[in-house]
């Protein structure tokens, strides 16, 4: 850990947390999540956490509060005017899970998540998966508006692919998956 940062871990865990809360805000979290206690491991820190600039997290970033869960090889908390603007997951891929105030889960994977605060939009980007028990979208590019909930995928000449489950589908029922069929009997009997 950076000599800056030895003295200066709680409010690191504070601004992290703050950030991390506003990540997971609107339809992909649970909102008690922010009042969590929330702890923050990685193999190497590097920033100062008491002015504007760059935190870097790397060596296998591990984020928990409440019901969320990430999990990343590298981290970036950035710092402008004393406010977190961004913060962006990186990394083989990125995980995220999380339990929606529904208390329904929601598993989210990408090879880059950004967070820019100062918009309040979330980007997926690199082979990302969101799914749910409601369904799941998956492509190169997604950008939700944690504000309005407008969802954004595709036109970059990438496929998406969404399912969209019934509303009366019952628990552990697979909708839409193929139907197995018996190998068929070879006629030498």
């Amino acid at each position: 850990m950076s000599p800056n940062l030895r003295s200066n871990a709680g409010p690191l865990l504070l601004m992290t947390g703050l950030a991390m809360a506003l990540l997971a805000g609107g339809a992909l979290a649970k909102t008690s999540d922010r009042n969590q206690e929330m702890s923050l491991d990685a193999g190497y820190q590097d920033g100062n956490v008491t002015q504007d600039g760059v935190i870097h997290l790397d060596q296998g970033v591990h984020l928990t509060q409440g019901t969320l869960d990430i999990q990343a090889t590298k981290g970036q908390i950035v710092r402008k005017n004393g406010e977190i603007t961004q913060v962006t997951f990186t990394g083989g891929p990125v995980k995220m899970k999380q339990i929606n105030d529904d208390g329904t889960p929601m598993n989210a994977q990408a090879d880059m998540i950004v967070y820019d605060l100062m918009k309040e939009i979330i980007t997926l980007t690199g082979d990302y998966t969101v799914t749910s028990p409601k369904g799941s979208n998956s492509g190169q590019k997604m950008v939700y508006n944690t504000k309005t909930g407008n969802m954004q995928s595709g036109g970059d000449g990438s496929r998406v692919h969404t399912v969209i489950q019934p509303k009366n589908k019952s628990p552990g029922a697979t909708v839409g998956s193929p139907t197995q069929v018996p190998p068929a009997k070879s006629g030498n009997k």
